[in-house]
């Protein structure tokens, strides 16, 4: 028969290393949920300014990639036309974007870095801190489509409407 006072200090030593490997886990936990949240908020504050190459435009975007800022040069309607001022201010926009996105990003990239604490190991059916983890929006890379064109007032197909100043 099994000594029935070695059988108990095997398992209060047993039960003593789990308790030790679970504070162990806990701590190791705290310490990632902490960062998490830091690291959360610092991607919460990235924005990103940008400015068109000719200086004409200027945007900013928040970590969303939000436009919070939209500003133009004193000489902008001046120097170029709608269209061409327009598409200036969308690549603008998507330069501001992908330098926010790029940014956030970056700021993730370390949370997102395998965790070593795994709860789904101990509870079945609850997610990984890897799945609490927000992955980072594409980054936009194309610029955006170019319009046609507008008709020119030498067209032969003179309207009041080709005439209007859109």
């Amino acid at each position: 028969m099994t000594d029935p006072t070695g059988r108990r200090a095997e398992l209060e030593a047993r039960n003593a290393a789990m308790r030790e490997h679970v504070d162990s886990l806990l701590t190791e936990l705290r310490a990632k949920t902490a960062q998490l949240h830091e690291t959360a908020a610092r991607a919460q504050a990235v924005s990103a300014t940008a400015v068109s190459q000719d200086g004409s435009v200027r945007a900013s975007v928040d970590s969303t990639g939000a436009l919070t800022s939209l500003e133009f040069s004193p000489n902008a309607f001046e120097r170029t036309t709608p269209e061409k001022l327009a598409r200036l201010t969308t690549e603008t926009v998507l330069r501001a974007v992908a330098q926010a996105r790029a940014e956030v990003t970056e700021v993730l990239a370390p949370a997102q870095e395998g965790a070593s604490v795994d709860l789904s190991e101990f509870l079945p059916g609850v997610p990984t801190l890897a799945d609490l983890i927000p992955q980072p929006p594409a980054v936009p890379t194309a610029t955006p489509p170019r319009r046609a064109p507008a008709p020119t007032d030498d067209d032969d197909g003179d309207t009041i409407m080709d005439r209007s100043g859109w």
